[in-house]
């Protein structure tokens, strides 16, 4: 069989190291489960998932599988929603104090002024 075209992309660390730990290669491991995500959100399951990420199902009725789509999801939702987050803009903008450590562990109070 010919060699499939490939395309570059960015895989999450944590992704590419579980891939790595498993036998064969990383590529190959990657795209076994893209393809089974790919077949999973195809089937039914794709549907009842997508209700219950809308907050019109629940969770705890889910099979095994179709709870382990959900908590990929909201694995991903958590971390967009973590890299969006800019508190010390949003603090300043309010002109909120707020209090972090520096190198030394020392504690220190910013902004507010």
């Amino acid at each position: 069989m010919p060699a499939m075209p490939t395309h570059p992309t960015r895989i999450d660390h944590d992704v590419y190291e579980a891939a790595r730990a498993e036998d064969g290669s990383a590529s190959e491991r990657i795209n076994r489960w893209a393809r089974i995500g790919r077949e999973l959100e195809a089937t039914g399951s794709g549907a009842v998932v997508a209700r219950v990420l809308a907050g019109n199902g629940s969770y705890d009725a889910l099979a095994g599988r179709e709870q382990a789509m959900v908590r990929a999801a909201w694995n991903e939702r958590i971390a967009g929603a973590i890299a969006s987050l800019d508190l010390e803009q949003e603090l300043t903008a309010a002109g909120e104090p707020w209090a972090e450590g520096d190198e030394e562990g020392n504690l220190v109070i910013r902004g507010g002024e």
